[in-house]
């Protein structure tokens, strides 16, 4: 479910490693000093990233972590990986400095979406604003707020290379998470959008996805979908829990309808939704349509048994 890539045009000491949709991308840095890696996947392919960092590291030691946001997919491998490199610093936006420090799970995205992240420490901040040293360049970081009010993204003026997170990708980007619950953010994407194009990108390392170049196109693609959630939110509120749900099949691949209804019930999130989008259905009945709709698009399978990932 993943492959590595030291794509044309990427600065020769990054080495992307494309993950399935359960883990983010992971980016890592091998510079003269220092080795570092951006986001770190989803808990359960925690021994994954280990394997895949140290079949490029070898003996060396991992010396940095940074998170671009810290969603269970993009932080879910620091706690391995600090495990194993325990001299590793780790850097996380300061949005949620204190929530990590205390381990607020209901501050942070984990008890409300129902996914699991193993408790990780940090060391220090990427502020918006200034910049780091990855492998041996100088890498901008800049606020990308919109799909997560947090976010950051980074940018190597040098050789126009972004690391975007989920504020941009090929065909897309992250779902509007603040906008969920009530705090409107699609204002946020938009403008985000246009940092990007400020920035102007030779090629852009998403969040999920391959490297891409055709950026001009992945910007007016993004900015065509941010206006048909604009004008539609309920549509981006059903497409939200319907990626919740297919998140939870790609983790366990199967799950007993008892289960599926008590992780329903714990997951928080998806009745914040309901009850802000679609206050007149039920949550069994919204979650039983939408079901319904993963199974019809093959995405998914009932059985006597439960639910099974397609």
């Amino acid at each position: 479910m993943s492959h590595s890539s030291a794509s044309a045009g990427l600065p020769a000491n990054v080495v992307v490693f494309e993950r399935g949709w359960l883990s983010s991308n992971n980016v890592l840095f091998i510079g003269s000093e220092e080795t570092a890696v951006v986001d770190t996947g989803y808990a359960t392919h925690a021994e994954q990233t280990l394997a895949l960092v140290e079949s490029v590291l070898g003996e060396r030691p991992l010396d940095l972590i940074l998170n671009t946001h810290l969603h269970s997919d993009h932080c879910g491998g620091n706690a391995a990986l600090q495990e194993r490199h325990p001299l590793a610093r780790t850097e996380i936006p300061p949005g949620e400095a204190g929530l990590v420090e205390r381990w607020d799970q209901r501050g942070l995205s984990f008890l409300a979406t129902g996914q699991t992240c193993r408790r990780f420490r940090f060391t220090g901040l990427l502020r918006p604003g200034t910049e780091r040293m990855l492998g041996d360049r100088s890498w901008q970081v800049h606020a990308a707020p919109g799909h997560d009010p947090h976010s950051i993204i980074l940018f190597d003026a040098a050789s126009r290379t972004l690391i975007s997170a989920d504020a941009l990708w090929e065909n897309g980007f992250g779902i509007a998470f603040p906008e969920l619950s009530g705090e409107p953010s699609f204002e946020d994407v938009g403008a985000t959008l246009d940092l990007i194009e400020t920035l102007a990108p030779r090629q852009v390392i998403p969040g999920h996805g391959a490297v891409f170049d055709d950026v001009g196109k992945a910007l007016s693609v993004a900015r065509r979908r941010l206006d048909g959630l604009q004008r539609d939110p309920v549509k981006h509120a059903r497409h939200a829990i319907k990626v919740l749900m297919k998140f939870k099949l790609l983790e366990v691949q199967s799950i007993s309808f008892a289960d599926w209804q008590a992780w329903l019930r714990g997951a928080a999130y998806i009745d914040v939704i309901r009850s802000r989008f679609f206050s007149a259905i039920e949550l069994d009945q919204l979650a039983g349509d939408i079901l319904a709709e993963l199974v019809a698009a093959g995405a998914a399978e009932m059985s006597t048994f439960g639910v099974r990932n397609i």
